[in-house]
């Protein structure tokens, strides 16, 4: 098996070259390709990652910033593994973790796979932040009669043939409620394990906001009063 890991980037100038060592220095258990899109970046983000050498690497670019879910768009589309995760540059997220979500897959028992955040004190951005997430999550349980623990995390591992087949349209972050959504609406239950997580503030860049929550509940209950696909269209 071949695993895409894909990296939206945007104005991460400061850490995108600790995302890239950190991402490439995990020992996978199976093949991996690391496709970053750098999404209309204004700061030197660009030249790092033109300084960047390594084969499993490959860098797309955007001219214009157009979100993450656009910047998630263009990764899948010239991914080239079987398998893709999600693992945003900002260092929130450990990509040693990754390992951890592959299990369940190559032990066959499952074939989506979160990465649910304990947001315990160390880790968490702030109080609201918390209950935002907790209460988009909250939502699509109660609209889908799921039990999930965290929507809104970025470790978000399954085929590519399956992302690909939900016909993603959300630019931004509403991309997270809307992925999640068109898997409950197929009855797909992800399979979770448990991830570590550090949130940063403002100050050191981070860019959702309650509007993104706002979003991502309408996003839940439009998917929720959609029909649901037939086998065939899976």
């Amino acid at each position: 098996m071949k695993l895409s890991i894909l990296m939206p980037v945007y104005n991460e100038e400061d850490r995108i070259a600790d995302a890239l060592k950190q991402a490439l220095a995990v020992d996978y258990p199976c093949e991996i390709e690391l496709v970053v899109v750098d999404d209309g970046s204004r700061d030197g983000t660009a030249e790092v990652l033109d300084r960047a050498d390594d084969q499993r690497l490959r860098v797309i670019t955007h001219q214009r910033n157009a979100g993450k879910g656009a910047a998630i768009k263009t990764a899948v589309d010239n991914a080239e593994g079987e398998y893709m995760v999600i693992l945003d540059a900002d260092l929130e997220y450990d990509p040693q973790d990754i390992p951890k979500l592959l299990d369940p897959v190559l032990d066959g028992r499952a074939t989506v796979v979160y990465g649910n955040r304990t947001f315990g004190s160390h880790s968490a951005y702030s109080f609201w932040y918390v209950m935002g997430n907790k209460g988009v999550t909250m939502a699509a349980n109660l609209l889908f009669n799921s039990y999930i623990g965290d929507l809104e995390t970025c470790f978000k591992l399954m085929p590519v043939s399956l992302y690909r087949s939900l016909d993603v349209r959300s630019r931004g972050f509403g991309m997270e409620a809307e992925v999640t959504g068109k898997l409950l609406r197929r009855r797909i239950r992800p399979y979770e394990v448990p991830i570590s997580y550090r949130a940063r503030g403002r100050e050191e860049g981070k860019k959702i906001t309650w509007k993104d929550g706002v979003e991502a509940i309408w996003i839940l209950g439009r998917e929720r009063t959609r029909r649901r696909p037939t086998p065939a269209s899976r």
